[in-house]
């Protein structure tokens, strides 16, 4: 049986508050550190199709996510202890059978062509401290090279297991984890983890199409203010191991300007039951003055297969985009791109993003080269000030042309609000 939105949403309000004010007696440096926030996300999505073959026309759904945020300081002695909550909730207002599969909403199982009216999930996390060495176990929503989180519609994803991270050695942060579990973006339940293999990427599976077991390894190191530099490994056991490496300097050119390089390289294999097996190389340029940002970008992949990751997360390839991340078997594709951040008119928090991907040489299993395309352009405001001060509101538009893949024109209208409520 469904809860209502707002009994669902209460009660993990409810749960979360209670473990965070129970574990607080403890000490009092529990709850003085102590902080909680809740966003409220009303989000609008339709996916035009074009009539390019795809089985439905149009995906168009309107739905309102809230994420209930809650963080405790740690107790005091020489372990310090603590404890998170994360709630999430997302009810549906607007959807029909026909227009379903924006990725706001989950589908019920026995009409998979209806959408639920509303779900959520909700998520303890327990923590420990020693030094600068932390270690959290439970609801995880990791931003690393090899895994990432998604949150790019109504509610992220979120990922079940530990993760150790030190920064003991100045300059250095080194994060050490295994994960066995996530819960999709439109999804209330846990599951175990797949490989995503969309587009034309071409990899195969043996009897292994899940895992229940995905490690990862690395840091990250910054060398001197201007230079930084990265080395992770991640396996989704049975499935793939990744090799991921990136540089990153930033050159300063003197009042208002700067020039950053952003390089990327990383290699996966196989790992028994896949036929994993690409090169992916990336590299993006960015001159900054003023306000304007002007960047050029290269990514090629190589190799028996396509870009691999966690299915259901996002991926660090520079050219993951609105849509697609043209990280096909032996794609190569190129990337223009435009900022402005209207601040520097006398408009802080507005701010303009636009960019252009072509993609070609991909190798299709029913032969010949396939090639895309990718258009996007973002409009974002925050209100600074005022009684609606940190409300935003984001419009983003993104069109898709291809010659193996659906065509797609896509209109995205976020609202969103984030109060702490201590």
């Amino acid at each position: 049986m469904q809860l209502k939105p707002l009994s669902r949403f209460f009660i993990l309000s409810s749960l979360a508050a209670t473990a965070l004010g129970t574990s607080s007696m403890a000490s009092a440096a529990f709850l003085d550190d102590s902080k909680a926030s809740v966003e409220a996300r009303n989000f609008y999505m339709s996916r035009d199709f074009r009539q390019s073959g795809a089985a439905q026309s149009k995906a168009e759904e309107w739905a309102q996510g809230f994420i209930l945020k809650m963080e405790s300081g740690y107790t005091e002695g020489p372990i310090g202890f603590g404890l998170d909550a994360i709630g999430l909730l997302g009810v549906k207002l607007d959807s029909s059978p026909d227009r379903t599969g924006t990725g706001l909403l989950p589908r019920d199982r026995e009409a998979p062509n209806k959408a639920h009216d509303d779900y959520g999930t909700a998520g303890v996390t327990a923590k420990a401290k020693v030094s600068n060495t932390t270690l959290h176990v439970g609801t995880l929503q990791p931003i690393i090279p090899v895994l990432m989180r998604n949150d790019s519609r109504l509610l992220p994803n979120v990922y079940r297991g530990a993760w150790l991270q030190s920064k003991e050695v100045e300059g250095l942060t080194f994060d050490l984890g295994m994960l066995d579990r996530t819960s999709y973006r439109d999804s209330s339940n846990y599951e175990e983890m797949a490989v995503f293999n969309g587009g034309a990427r071409n990899i195969v599976l043996g009897n292994t199409t899940t895992s229940d077991e995905f490690v990862f390894a690395g840091g990250r190191y910054q060398f001197m203010p201007e230079l930084t530099g990265s080395y992770y490994y991640g396996g989704l056991d049975g499935i793939y191991k990744q090799h991921n490496l990136n540089l990153v300097h930033v050159m300063p050119l003197g009042d208002n300007q700067s020039f950053k390089t952003d390089l990327r390289y990383v290699r996966s294999t196989d790992d028994g039951g896949s036929n994993v097996d690409n090169n992916a190389f990336g590299a993006l340029f960015t001159y900054r003055i003023g306000g304007h940002g002007f960047t050029g970008g290269y990514q090629k992949m190589s190799g028996d297969t396509g870009y691999a990751y966690v299915g259901g997360g996002d991926n660090t390839l520079i050219n993951l985009l609105q849509i697609n991340d043209f990280g096909n078997e032996d794609e190569k594709s190129w990337q223009v791109r435009y900022d402005y951040d209207f601040a520097a008119m006398g408009i802080p928090g507005l701010s303009l993003m636009t960019r252009y991907v072509s993609g070609d040489n991909v190798s299709l299993n029913a032969g010949g080269e396939g090639k895309e395309w990718e258009r996007d352009t973002d409009l974002a405001y925050v209100i600074q000030d005022g009684p609606l001060k940190n409300l935003g509101v984001k419009v983003r538009n993104a069109t898709v042309r291809s010659n193996f893949g659906a065509d797609i024109d896509e209109t995205r209208l976020i609202v969103s609000y984030t109060l702490a409520l201590w």
